[in-house]
């Protein structure tokens, strides 16, 4: 892509703006993490190019899903708080939904597949939260079991990724990378990030336009799971296989969402994807090299680094976006 038709695709009036994400940094300031940009030699050397590491295992929650969830919640009205929030989540969105409603003194209510990881379910539940649990694999999706159960309980809605203020947040990853970047005096040559409805992406792309608007944005997602990378192809928001397994629980959203998807498809490069092999190698290695837990979901982006996926001349951003992972899960992975 020439940089006039960047210029060109970013006129698009989108869903977010640099405005909104800074709007949301002001939002979270003193409640979310700033969470540090890393560098590891051994982790240069293994990949061929220099890397920067943005750990959002280090995040409230510990993942990058707390960002979003409060500059929702903490907007909602006084009256909606008091009745409450809905959500529906594998996990990580789970958590920081009930954490921000914990933050704002709003009871909440989390719709998580029977087949949740047991460390998100636990974490959930530490912050007050209801769980119910549903069968991802039933007749009923749980986009409508949410609507229904909200309905019932007058409960509003806090959805995963596709609302704008939900971007916002997730931007503040992209914003404080753009900052830290600009402490060191560095320019990034690409930025990989991991996808799954692309609420991350789109918020961190977004941010990272704004200032480097020649430095491409790559999504990553698990084989079998690229949706994203394939309606970026193609043109046209496509599903994903229906047969396709992955252990990356925190990236298998069955579609792009409609709204991240009109800024992704704006702002992002060619989409990567990863097997769980790469992912569980780069899990390791994130452990290995800068002590830090990786959940699968929050590791492609590495994987795709250490697996030669795009060239890494240059300066190389890698999203880390959550930690949550089973204990018996990580224990086999290393």
């Amino acid at each position: 892509m020439t940089d006039t038709e960047a210029e060109a695709k970013t006129d698009i009036k989108l869903p977010v703006n640099h405005d909104d994400i800074v709007a949301a940094a002001e939002v979270l300031a003193g409640i979310a993490v700033r969470t540090p940009l890393l560098e590891s030699p051994a982790l240069n050397e293994l990949a061929g190019g220099r890397i920067f590491f943005k750990p959002e295992p280090l995040q409230v929650t510990g993942s990058f899903k707390f960002r979003g969830a409060y500059n929702h919640i903490s907007r909602l009205d006084k009256g909606i708080l008091k009745t409450g929030v809905i959500a529906y989540s594998s996990g990580n969105h789970a958590q920081g939904v009930a954490a921000a409603a914990y933050h704002c003194g709003a009871p909440a209510l989390i719709l998580m597949p029977e087949d949740a990881p047991a460390v998100k379910k636990q974490g959930t539940a530490r912050w007050g939260a209801e769980i119910v649990t549903f069968d991802r694999y039933g007749a009923e999706g749980r986009e409508a079991i949410a609507a229904r159960l909200g309905a019932e309980h007058n409960l509003a809605m806090v959805r995963p990724y596709d609302d704008p203020l939900i971007m916002a947040g997730q931007g503040t990853v992209g914003l404080e990378v753009a900052q830290q970047l600009a402490e060191r005096d560095l320019t990034p040559d690409r930025v990989l990030v991991p996808c799954g409805g692309g609420g991350l992406t789109a918020g961190v792309s977004t941010a990272i336009k704004h200032h480097y608007p020649n430095a491409p944005v790559h999504t990553v997602e698990p084989m079998g799971f690229d949706d994203t990378a394939r309606s970026l192809s193609s043109g046209i928001r496509q599903g994903n296989e229906l047969a396709a397994t992955s252990f990356c629980d925190a990236l298998l959203a069955p579609e792009p969402g409609q709204l991240t998807f009109q800024v992704n498809q704006q702002l992002c490069s060619q989409g990567l994807a990863v097997s769980d092999d790469e992912v569980a190698a780069a899990m390791a290695a994130a452990f290995t090299h800068l002590k830090i837990v990786v959940e699968p979901g929050g590791a492609v982006a590495l994987a795709a680094a250490l697996s030669g996926k795009v060239a890494l001349d240059g300066i190389t951003v890698v999203v880390l976006s959550g930690g949550n992972v089973d204990p018996t899960v990580f224990a086999k992975v290393l």
